[in-house]
């Protein structure tokens, strides 16, 4: 089971029109959507990115609040994890000797508490926390079927 980041999710949105990256869209042809888990913290994320695009772009806003209730949500309606009183704690402990970015933090955390691996682009961000990470921008390997 995987943690989607924030920037999978919004790459995803790109599958329709033929512009998501061809090893993102390659990697996902043979899995099965089940595996696949948000954070909340990735919610909270696409949320604030709609809000901002709205204040400046009302037609594209209401596109993006669209795909967001019709297809992020029921897509993974069921598989959002929520951040509890272990996860808090672990997240605490990635801080410790080296601050790092909260939200990137609370996402490992959450994968690191599910045993899950977190599927990213952002790999550098996350690899110091010990967190399984999978790249689908790079070449598919071995680690990543």
């Amino acid at each position: 089971m995987m943690v989607l980041d924030t920037n999978v999710v919004s790459e995803l949105r790109r599958v329709g029109d033929g512009r998501a990256d061809p090893n993102l869209v390659a990697w996902l042809t043979d899995k099965d959507a089940g595996q696949f888990y948000l954070s909340v913290i990735s919610v909270m994320e696409l949320e604030i990115g709609i809000l901002r695009v709205s204040r400046k772009d009302d037609v594209k806003g209401a596109l993006l609040r669209r795909w967001m209730e019709e297809r992020v949500r029921p897509a993974f309606a069921g598989r959002v994890l929520a951040i509890n009183e272990a996860i808090a704690i672990r997240c605490a402990h990635l801080h410790v000797p080296d601050p790092r970015s909260e939200r990137d933090a609370l996402i490992a955390a959450t994968a690191l508490e599910h045993g899950m691996s977190v599927v990213t682009r952002n790999v550098k961000d996350f690899i110091p926390t010990g967190v399984a990470l999978i790249n689908p921008w790079e070449t598919r390997s071995a680690q990543d079927e």
